[in-house]
């Protein structure tokens, strides 16, 4: 038993960490391009340093929450230079040239996440800066060059709310399942698969993504038109965060308390029920009521109705069934024939 707990102790700080590190990403916008001139070269470097702030700002905006909600509450000039500030914590110089009085380069700018939180909750602006489950991307197409495809793909996401690893040297198909597909999804201790699906032609590309997991697939939308192969991956990739988005912003104040009881059948397989549960964006105050070898008694609250709970939860490989002890969780994995 004392071996379990310490276990589930390291568990807990791993995860800690982890987080804090995926919330620094987050709250880090790169490759911000600027240009200056000035009296002097350190005077072309403020100036772009605050330019730099201000428009990693708007990004950040745009990458936490979504454009109905920006409308009218977050336009142009909404962020002043004091503002921006304010909100940034370091400025970092990713390439610069410099001389003659004019400063050219791209920063990364990484902003205070509680400063963020607060300017967005005062103007009740909602928001999300949790990441989904980490996917695997499986670039197909039914026909033309698979390669070149799989090639426009970067190797993981970085400072996405949706991150994912792609996978290389796979045969997947646009009808492959869970089946064919989990393999690489568990070696990279990702929780869902994405079926990148190339359609249309040369400058004219659309993707489909289809989410799927151990519980089924989910149709998460078709991106517009894309004039290259690496802009059609990164419209993809960010259909892939405006669909969770729009599953984990929250608008509603009310709170749904439940008990429920969780199935499992290894300390790893419960660690990541356990994760699941406490990591999703609609759950609140979670509490572990009761702790055995095969199973726990979970107390906790959450926003939204039981069908959205339940679609997110089928998301990172939960499933949820009703019978005579109230809701019982399961691992859709395990519960996956081979």
């Amino acid at each position: 038993m004392t071996r379990r707990i310490l276990l589930m102790i390291a568990v807990v700080f791993f995860a800690a960490g982890t987080a804090a590190a995926q919330l620094r990403e987050i709250y880090t916008i790169r490759e911000i391009e600027v240009e200056e001139s000035a009296g002097s070269v350190i005077q072309a470097q403020q100036q772009a340093f605050a330019s730099a702030r201000i428009k990693g700002a708007y990004r950040l905006f745009e990458r936490l929450t979504l454009p109905e909600d920006r409308s009218g509450r977050l336009g142009s000039g909404s962020v002043s230079a004091a503002l921006a500030d304010r909100l940034a914590a370091a400025v970092d110089v990713e390439k610069e040239e410099r001389g003659g009085g004019r400063y050219v380069g791209e920063l990364a700018v990484v902003y205070n996440p509680s400063v963020v939180r607060d300017f967005l909750n005062e103007r009740n602006i909602p928001y999300t800066d949790q990441t989904a489950p980490k996917s695997v991307v499986f670039p197909v197409q039914s026909g033309g060059d698979a390669y070149a495809w799989n090639e426009a793909w970067p190797d993981a996401s970085r400072g996405r709310l949706a991150p994912f690893e792609t996978a290389r040297g796979n045969t997947a198909t646009v009808s492959s399942g869970w089946e064919t597909l989990s393999g690489d999804v568990l070696a990279a201790d990702a929780r869902r698969a994405i079926k990148a699906e190339l359609l249309g032609g040369e400058g004219s590309y659309r993707v489909r993504v289809v989410s799927v997991t151990a519980a089924g697939e989910t149709d998460l939308g078709t991106t517009n038109s894309a004039a290259t192969l690496e802009d059609a991956a990164d419209l993809a990739a960010t259909l892939m965060e405006e669909a969770w988005k729009r599953s984990a912003i929250i608008r509603s104040s009310e709170r749904t308390p439940v008990e429920t009881t969780i199935l499992f059948t290894s300390l790893p397989e419960w660690n990541s029920l356990r994760a699941a549960l406490a990591r999703s964006p609609l759950v609140f105050d979670f509490e572990i009521a009761g702790l055995s070898r095969q199973g726990a008694v979970v107390k906790f609250a959450y926003a939204g109705d039981r069908q959205r709970l339940v679609s997110s939860l089928r998301e990172r490989g939960v499933e949820v069934e009703t019978d005579d002890m109230g809701w019982v969780m399961t691992s859709a994995i395990t519960r996956t024939p081979s």
